[in-house]
């Protein structure tokens, strides 16, 4: 560089590179998001087993609020997995299903369930090792 050249170059980009759909992200993460969601996953298990009214889910999740039963159950239901009927009675008595959408997601969802079980034991041992591992040497 010479004494009278005082301009900057710009700074060279690294390339992006491609995910699965090129560019954009082809709304995976968006779904993502949602399957990702541990309240999620343990309402689809439960309503892959049939029909539930509010205050059965609420009980077979255990701690799970009802505050957080209600925001995962609107939430399924805008996105089309879950179907809300809502009977007029006193008090009015509210059932949840699976739409088909949803009865597809739960088939993945109980294969991760499946997996997660049959996994369990050998995730623990591993953590187990792996924080031994890593306690300071005194």
């Amino acid at each position: 560089m010479s004494p009278t050249n005082t301009a900057v170059s710009p700074p060279v980009a690294a390339p992006i590179p491609e995910g699965p759909c090129g560019d954009d992200d082809c709304g995976i993460r968006d779904v993502l998001d949602r399957l990702g969601d541990k309240w999620t996953v343990l309402v689809v298990v439960e309503l892959a087993k049939g029909v539930r009214r509010f205050r059965e889910l609420e009980r077979a999740i255990p701690g799970i609020s009802q505050r957080m039963l209600t925001l995962t159950t609107k939430r399924l239901w805008r996105d089309g997995l879950v179907e809300r009927t809502v009977y007029p009675t006193i008090p009015p008595q509210v059932e949840y299903r699976l739409t088909p959408v949803g009865r597809s997601l739960s088939d993945v969802v109980n294969g991760l369930a499946d997996w997660s079980r049959e996994h369990k034991d050998a995730i623990a041992t591993a953590r187990s090792d792996w924080d031994a591992a890593q306690e300071p040497r005194r």
